[in-house]
């Protein structure tokens, strides 16, 4: 891949080939900045995985970089205010039948589980989008108000794709390098904890964080553990 002059700059500021602690590769994402808007920062982990293995979980970041997200949740009449009072943008048993029609106005859907017999029927339109409820991601629940207040102080799903590799955003150039850190060590701790019990012992193949238009940079996982 061809890449731009200030994109070859920015290679000679570092090692390419280095791994860093996961502080000094946060600070230096930030110092490989070189476009003019505030771009997010990337974290891309490969894992050793199986044939019949899989990681897929939710978390929330103890540093939020994101807007507030609007939540739509399928449930009962009778259940609609518990929703709107938790703070969801939409709630009401209507919304499948709007959602049917194309309407796709809100970030992340909630169903409660007696909803899920229609709201089911909604795959090709929700499913497309990343946007369908699953029990997995705790976007199936009773429990509407927990599921709500967590979503909204930024909960994040984060799953393995067919390759083994996770690319999650973990903050933006403009955010203290720390805090991006702090959601950097967070995230494979996360992934220690959902590491399959019968996963090799290097489970973790590679770590790199980058910002979306720069370089990327190696983290050295062995001295965070």
């Amino acid at each position: 891949m061809k890449h731009g002059k200030k994109y070859r700059e920015s290679l000679k500021k570092y090692d390419p080939q280095q791994s860093y602690p996961v502080a000094k590769a946060c600070e230096l994402v930030k110092d490989l900045h070189f476009v003019k808007f505030d771009e997010t920062v990337e974290l891309h982990v490969a894992l050793r995985l199986g044939k019949s293995q899989t990681v897929r979980d939710t978390l929330v970041f103890p540093n939020q970089f994101t807007a507030e997200k609007k939540v739509l949740v399928f449930c009962t009449e009778d259940r609609a205010k518990e929703a709107l009072d938790a703070g969801a943008a939409f709630a009401g048993p209507e919304y499948v039948e709007k959602v049917k029609g194309g309407w796709l106005d809100f970030d992340i859907a909630v169903a409660t589980p007696d909803m899920m017999k229609d709201v089911g029927r909604l795959g090709m339109v929700l499913g497309r989008k990343g946007l369908m409820p699953n029990p997995k991601t705790g976007t199936v629940t009773n429990d509407i108000v927990s599921a709500i207040n967590e979503l909204k102080k930024g909960r994040t799903e984060f799953r393995a794709d067919k390759t083994g590799i996770i690319h999650i955003a973990v903050g933006k150039v403009s955010m203290d390098a720390a805090k991006v850190a702090e959601n950097v060590k967070t995230l494979l701790a996360e992934l220690d904890r959902k590491k399959p019990v019968d996963a090799k012992a290097d489970f973790v193949r590679s770590v790199s964080v980058s910002s979306s238009m720069g370089p990327g940079v190696w983290v050295s996982v062995e001295e965070e553990a």
